[in-house]
């Protein structure tokens, strides 16, 4: 069983893009049973999801945060500490990874940039976490990778840390950059992704959503980390 927790929104949109996510899952891999909960905001809430299982059953809980932070280091953690289900394996976060990269470059091209075109902004939640930071500054690198046209790629913050996606794209404007681009690093709509869309970028990408490569990581995280009770691990992921 693989339970997909994600962060929660009260934007009614937000919450089905990561029910519309999982859905993509389930059709890559019809013989997984997915379950949805969610941290905060929306229901059924982690504790609930937990609190159904059956003792025993064998089930993988993948968090849908895209870099570590306190809600996989503590939050998480804790919530299975409570449930006392030490059959219940925790999956890393989804990124930073190579496919996080890929569907952002699309979502970045479906906004419109060109090949080329200028600086990209990756546009993150952020958190008061170092390793959050580090994780972003990664993904940030595999974007530059993936784009493979010399462009810089600056990670920037939501909240918690700075720059923020105003920030860096303004100080980009100023060192002479008007093509910039931002890249938004979100799963969905929401708060956050209003706010990166209020740059004076000349593009700002959809959130990641739902994209075969998004789910497929989804997927390999539970691979991964249900290896020592399922089966081998799929290759080619962190």
């Amino acid at each position: 069983m693989l339970i997909a927790v994600g962060h929660g929104s009260r934007n009614p949109a937000g919450v089905a893009a990561t029910r519309a996510l999982l859905d993509r899952v389930r059709a890559q891999r019809p013989e997984l049973d997915v379950r949805c909960c969610f941290l905060d905001l929306a229901t059924p809430s982690l504790p609930e999801a937990l609190g159904g299982l059956s003792d025993g059953e064998p089930a993988v809980l993948v968090p849908l945060l895209l870099g570590t932070g306190y809600h996989l280091r503590v939050d998480v953690p804790g919530a299975l500490a409570a449930a006392r289900l030490p059959h219940v394996r925790l999956a890393p976060a989804l990124g930073p990874d190579p496919l996080l990269a890929t569907v952002l470059a699309d979502r970045l091209a479906a906004a419109g940039r060109p090949p080329g075109a200028g600086p990209v902004v990756l546009a993150a939640a952020g958190s008061s976490d170092p390793a959050a930071a580090a994780d972003t500054r990664r993904t940030a690198r595999l974007l530059a990778e993936r784009l493979a046209d010399g462009r810089p790629v600056v990670p920037a913050y939501l909240s918690a840390a700075r720059p923020t996606p105003r920030e860096a794209v303004e100080a980009l404007h100023a060192a002479g950059h008007r093509r910039v681009a931002v890249a938004t690093h979100l799963l969905g709509p929401g708060f956050f992704a209003d706010r990166a869309a209020g740059t004076p970028a000349r593009w700002t990408s959809a959130p990641l959503g739902t994209h075969d490569a998004l789910a497929r990581l989804v997927a390999a995280r539970y691979d991964r980390a249900a290896a020592p009770i399922a089966g081998p691990v799929l290759a080619g992921t962190r």
